[in-house]
């Protein structure tokens, strides 16, 4: 995955609570186990018509929001069903970041498995920034020192150090096992030597 350290982009304020799975990805884009090409079905039902004309009134159908890369919103993110062509999508489109109140754990966590930084932060300070982003103003997270500043405003977020290190090395669970490769393919030969019947 691509490293994440610095991003410096438009945030775009989609200030809703429950924010579910479907919503961010409805089933019937579930068919296939690729994670591209599903950047065009983010939000689906909110940025289409029932005709599958675009909704010139959703957020990232505006310009410049179009290019966001950055996603404000409300409590519980994420939550719903475990899926997770939900952060596939949202990474397709070009989000990187969601900024919001609260996460559901799942969620939370299938993020960090695809480059996608998620941060915790009170309401007021979400709406502190989006007062400013809506004129277009570009928002920076800064990973490594744990901050988002814009205009004249820095605010401080958490993070937990393990997951800090799986963005900025670009690491997944699949290439942190890798990494362990030739201590793994060690401890077969032993394996093989001393208990051979196994």
């Amino acid at each position: 995955m691509k490293k994440f350290t610095n991003l410096n982009a438009i945030a775009a304020s989609l200030m809703i609570d429950n924010i579910d799975t479907d919503m961010l990805i409805p089933k019937q884009f579930l068919k296939t186990i690729t994670r591209f090409g599903l950047g065009s079905k983010l939000f689906y039902e909110m940025r289409f018509t029932h005709n599958d004309e675009i909704n010139t009134d959703f957020i990232l159908n505006k310009s410049p929001f179009d290019n966001a890369k950055i996603l404000l919103s409300g409590n519980n993110f994420g939550c719903g069903s475990s899926r997770e062509h939900a952060p596939w999508a949202l990474i397709d489109f070009g989000i990187s970041s969601i900024i919001a109140e609260s996460f559901a754990d799942i969620f939370y966590n299938n993020c960090f498995e695809n480059g996608i930084l998620p941060i915790v932060l009170p309401k007021e300070d979400i709406y502190k920034i989006s007062a400013i982003t809506e004129n277009g103003e570009k928002l920076n997270i800064n990973l490594q020192n744990q901050e988002i500043s814009i205009s004249d405003i820095k605010i401080k977020f958490e993070i937990d150090e393990f997951k800090k290190h799986y963005l900025i090395n670009g690491l997944d669970s699949i290439s942190l096992t890798m990494a362990k490769f030739n201590t793994i393919q060690d401890f077969e030969k032993s394996q093989n030597i001393s208990q051979p019947w196994l």
